[in-house]
């Protein structure tokens, strides 16, 4: 009850600071299972576009969380997970581990001079300049081989998104990754690739989330009132045999036609 009552609150006051304009150019609402895919340029873009959508939307679509923020105190935990019934993602690079400490130097051992007959020099055998490009290039011997596309490791990061969408669920996300600070959306990273094809049925719907940067600018904390609308697009769809980068490529031009709509 208290969470449904500070839902109406905060529809409330994100609808008096901005507006929350939604605008359905290329398709209706409809209670079906779509992924989201939107630009990302401010914490409140998971307000914008939870707040955007009717009611009865609402209650079956989730938003994403970076946890890194959504998560750090009390407040916020539960806000996201009771209100927003959000999915918490990791970021990459979002918790830095510090760096041990330097292991003491070993005391330093004292060398007495030998006098010996000096040993004649021997020339360096002259290396290949090709060889010794490809010696240059080769990794370390220890370096962690990249994930195989599509393994268990490799979907690791979007197994809370898996999850919910095999419960039935839509979902929210941003594929850029990380919020801009540019007009236009950076590139899209391979999650949006992988759901699609793991989720064929899912209708793809792009959004263009306009003037929420302006509202709580990255790295600012108090909210400016300003009018802000999202506009949802004409669903997208992974054609057969369409690889990865062309995809993404289009999903992202779909966002960016839109804020011209």
């Amino acid at each position: 009850m208290l969470a449904k009552f500070t839902g109406w609150v905060l529809l409330g006051l994100i609808r008096l600071l901005t507006g929350a304009q939604a605008r359905w150019w290329g398709c209706p609402p409809k209670a079906e299972q779509r992924i989201y895919f939107a630009n990302h340029q401010s914490h409140l873009d998971l307000v914008m576009i939870w707040a955007a959508l009717p009611e009865e939307l609402r209650s079956i679509t989730r938003p994403i969380a970076a946890r890194d923020y959504w998560a750090t105190t009390p407040f916020k935990r539960w806000i996201t997970t009771e209100v927003f019934n959000a999915i918490y993602v990791e970021r990459s690079g979002s918790a830095p581990v510090p760096a041990p400490a330097p292991a003491p130097a070993a005391p330093r051992e004292r060398i007495e001079p030998v006098f010996e007959e000096a040993m004649p020099v021997v020339a360096p055998e002259p290396v290949d300049a090709m060889q010794g490009e490809l010696l240059l290039a080769s990794p370390p011997a220890d370096a962690p081989p990249a994930p195989e596309p599509g393994s268990a490791e490799a979907l690791l990061p979007l197994q809370p998104l898996i999850e919910a969408l095999q419960s039935g669920d839509s979902i929210i996300i941003f594929p850029e990754g990380t919020r801009g600070n540019t007009g236009e959306p950076q590139k899209f990273k391979s999650g949006l690739y992988t759901l699609a094809q793991m989720f064929p049925e899912a209708v793809l719907v792009p959004a263009w989330i306009d003037n929420v940067q302006r509202v709580m600018p990255k790295g600012e904390v108090v909210p400016v009132p300003i009018l802000c609308s999202v506009t949802f697009g004409e669903p997208v769809r992974l054609e057969e045999s369409e690889e990865r980068r062309p995809f993404l490529d289009r999903a992202r031009e779909a966002v960016i036609a839109l804020r011209y709509v």
